[in-house]
C-alpha cells in the first residue's frame, strides 16, 4: 500500500495543490482544510477507480472513506481484502 499512498499523494498535490505539498500530512482532512470540494471528491473517485481498478459504491461516498490520504489507503485495503 506504500505505492498506493504515494500515488494518491502525488495526485492530490498535482491536481489540487498545484505542486505545493506543504501542510499536507497523511491525516489532513481534505474537506476541513479546503483542499478538495465536492466536485474534487468526484474527480478523486474517478482517479481511484481508473488507477486502482476498484469501484466506489454510492453508499461508500462518506468522509470516513475519502477525507484524507490515510482514509483512502484504509478504504482501498478494505475494498481489496478477500
Amino acid at each position: 500500500m506504500i505505492e498506493a499512498r504515494e500515488r494518491i499523494r502525488t495526485y492530490i498535490v498535482e491536481n489540487f495543490l498545484f505542486g505545493d505539498d506543504r501542510g499536507l500530512d497523511d491525516s489532513t482532512s481534505f474537506l476541513d482544510s479546503g483542499i478538495i470540494d465536492s466536485t474534487g471528491i468526484l474527480e478523486l473517485i474517478g482517479f481511484l477507480e481508473d488507477s486502482f481498478a476498484l469501484k466506489v459504491a454510492d453508499d461508500e461516498l462518506v468522509p470516513e472513506n475519502l477525507d484524507s490520504i490515510d482514509c483512502l489507503v484504509r478504504f482501498m485495503a478494505l475494498k481489496k481484502a478477500p
